[in-house]
């Protein structure tokens, strides 16, 4: 998990930062440090100098960046400031020079997003779960089944469209708009079901990963030595029929029977060889038993198309994952979900990569955090590049640049506040993790 988070964040930092750097000297700006991570107290990892610059890695994973001469910045170079501008400075260029320089690493996120997602459909292809493959229905969770959902039920449509891929159900833009309507096929009978205003509140509050899933059917798969299944006589290829008398055909029911028996003991009833057997199982107090699934085999498909189609198909996600990230950041701001609940940094992203290195989800993962560190970025709080291009933007309104002590102490209070955000983040990835 750390590997590819790392890993990714290099990826998209070096770029990013690569794109302040090639404009800086595109318009003969010098650039004295070009840095992966932070060089906090001066101390680095690896660094060398090539003409006036020095390249190096930090040892502080919290981001990077490229120290532009003549520019007030994290760097608080105030002696450099009360020289004479000198032409090699940022501050000795036209203010819409300095606002391409600013906006240059937001822009080298966005054209590597859409780059990665168009990329990686044109390699891998579109990988989905026809909706026709979901033949037992899907799972409500407990706060769906409060909305009227139901165990079986299968998805028709959402919002009028018809629901060709199943995977459309997990894409967050359903949460997040407003009057999002399921429509539904309940044993031949048609059933609308609308989600409320408040469902994404709730949705963060609990935790969930998803509102409903898809109902699949398992085997028991290898066993673990010196575990519980171990000893209750478990063995690979098993079907589990029911747990304490109640039936358990899907993989769902069956996680829900052993997280009401954490640390229980439970009968099990198993079809092997032709025939049932009855065992009896202790559940750990982490609500398992130690044994891998082998789940029902659906039939997932994979679509491949042309690389035109892909770059405009990877466009499309780029850019509808950027919008999806600007509604969650505004139902933050407007109060309507806890940031507690809803907010994940570094830590818990990492859990996202999972401990299995796949390529094509790598990819896909980092362009979506690429779409992120865009917006993020592009924030107007001082000490971001957003807050660099607000005052230069001003600047060019006003017809004067503003003052330099204005500029320090601006810069002090957004560095205090990202400060305070990832003091934030960090802690509530830990916290949420421990719980």
């Amino acid at each position: 998990m750390a590997g590819q988070m790392i890993l990714a964040l290099s990826i998209l930092i070096s770029l990013h930062e690569l794109g302040h750097f090639l404009a800086a000297r595109a318009f003969g700006i010098k650039v004295e440090k070009f840095y992966l991570f932070f060089d906090a107290w001066g101390v680095k990892l690896f660094s060398f100098k090539k003409g006036d610059t020095e390249y190096g890695i930090g040892w502080l994973p919290l981001g990077g960046y490229v120290k532009i001469s003549g520019m007030i910045d994290e760097s608080m170079d105030t002696e450099q400031m009360k020289s004479e501008p000198q032409p090699y400075e940022f501050r000795s260029k036209p203010a819409w020079q300095r606002l391409i320089v600013m906006l240059a690493g937001v822009t080298v996120n966005i054209i590597l997003g859409v780059l990665i997602f168009g990329f990686s459909l044109s390699y891998y292809g579109d990988s989905y779960l026809p909706n026709t493959a979901v033949v037992h229905g899907i799972y409500a969770s407990d706060y769906a089944k409060t909305l009227g959902f139901q165990d079986g039920d299968k998805i028709v449509a959402i919002n009028g469209e018809t629901l060709a891929k199943f995977d459309e159900v997990y894409n967050p833009k359903y949460i997040l708009d407003k009057g999002t309507r399921y429509t539904i096929d309940r044993n031949g009978s048609t059933v609308e079901i609308t989600l409320p205003d408040t469902a994404i509140a709730t949705i963060a509050e609990l935790k969930m990963k998803s509102l409903i899933g898809f109902r699949q059917g398992f085997k028991v798969g290898e066993i673990s030595k010196g575990s519980n299944a171990q000893a209750a006589g478990l063995m690979e290829g098993d079907s589990i029929l029911s747990v304490n008398d109640t039936q358990v055909l899907y993989f769902n029911d069956f996680q829900e029977a052993l997280a009401r028996n954490k640390g229980a003991q439970i009968a099990l009833t198993v079809f092997r060889d032709n025939k049932e057997v009855d065992l009896q199982a202790e559940v750990t107090k982490g609500g398992t038993l130690g044994f891998a699934v082998n789940p029902e085999k659906l039939a997932f498909e994979t679509e491949h198309y042309g690389f035109g189609k892909s770059m405009a198909i990877g466009t499309s996600r780029a850019f509808e994952s950027l919008v999806m990230n600007i509604k969650g950041f505004g139902k933050v701001f407007s109060g309507e979900v806890d940031p507690s609940k809803s907010l994940m940094g570094p830590i818990r992203l990492a859990t996202i990569f999972g401990s299995d290195w796949i390529w094509q989800k790598f990819w896909g993962l980092t362009a979506l955090l690429s779409m992120v560190l865009a917006f993020m970025n592009v924030l107007p709080i001082p000490a971001l590049d957003g807050g660099h291009a607000l005052f230069l933007s001003i600047e060019m309104v006003i017809g004067r640049p503003l003052g330099d002590k204005f500029l320090q102490v601006t810069q002090v209070i957004g560095m205090v506040i990202l400060l305070s955000l990832m003091i934030f983040v960090f802690g509530n990835d830990i916290w949420n993790l421990a719980k």
